[in-house]
């Protein structure tokens, strides 16, 4: 892989060991399906050319390629964690039109303009200097190529009690982060279990009781399996490098870097969005 200006080494090792650990085969198809849904519900797919070519940027274990393949013509999996990689060459190996790029967003070995879409979810936020990140990855599309893009988010739509909460968490995970990664593993599956178990299946009964619970800490993983909860427990607490951004400061970047007709979703996780490229 060409030299990065624009990683966090460490950051980039951790989510090598992250993928290593929840490789994400353990999700059930529905599952996997219904995650996939939440970040693919607003790509617009009808504005495809046949057999398009694309990329996923940051594609960490495969998990979203594995769904999104066998819809297209050429699949770019690009990552800067040769560790990841490796995963995702072992989940996608049955697919013959996917292609594996060692790279960061700033040396993505593809042509400027060629690409038909392209897409990076959770990523950005974990790179130094994402807006620089963004504009690498929509120079490679071609003009009126779709973008999707889920970065985390400011909780600017959450009372003062939420981000409360959550300041004190991010404490911990500026500890925690700094730790070995098998001691990383070790309490973020300890928070899986102790936090966010308890609070999502709380939220899931008080669901079923007829209770509005969007507002409910951690309600977003009330149907989600424990799998899920100990792989996003580890990646919210063991990952060194995190940003996060408001809906507005997320729209002015996909703006800043040539994208127009953005849409938002609606619905956790926060903040997905789809920008078209200018023509």
């Amino acid at each position: 892989m060409t030299k990065s200006s624009n990683i966090d080494d460490a950051t980039v090792e951790g989510f090598g060991h992250e993928w290593s650990a929840f490789d994400q085969t353990a999700l059930t198809p529905e599952e996997h399906r219904a995650l996939f849904d939440e970040y693919f519900g607003i790509f617009p797919f009808d504005r495809l050319p046949p057999a398009p070519e694309g990329f996923d940027l940051g594609c960490g274990s495969g998990r979203w390629a594995a769904l999104l393949a066998d819809r297209v013509g050429t699949l770019h999996c690009i990552d800067p964690s040769d560790k990841a990689l490796a995963v995702a060459r072992r989940r996608l190996e049955r697919f013959d039109n996917v292609r594996f790029h060692h790279a960061a967003a700033d040396s993505i070995p593809l042509a400027d303009g060629s690409q038909d879409f392209g897409y990076s979810l959770g990523v950005l936020h974990h790179i130094p200097d994402t807006q620089k990140a963004l504009a690498d990855c929509v120079r490679k599309l071609r003009p009126g190529a779709p973008f999707l893009l889920y970065i985390y988010y400011r909780m600017e739509n959450r009372p003062a009690w939420f981000r409360g909460l959550w300041k004190v968490s991010d404490v911990g995970r500026r500890f925690i982060s700094r730790l070995p990664f098998p001691v990383r593993k070790g309490v973020s599956s300890v928070i899986a279990a102790s936090v966010y178990w308890p609070l999502a299946r709380y939220a899931r009964a008080a669901e079923r009781r007829g209770k509005w619970v969007s507002h409910y800490p951690l309600s977003a993983y009330r149907h989600n399996s424990f799998y899920r909860m100990r792989t996003d427990a580890l990646d919210r607490f063991g990952t060194r490098l995190e940003k996060r951004f408001s809906r507005a400061e997320t729209e002015a970047m996909m703006t800043g870097v040539g994208l127009t007709d953005i849409v938002f979703s609606d619905k956790e996780p926060f903040w997905v969005a789809c920008g078209i490229k200018q023509g």
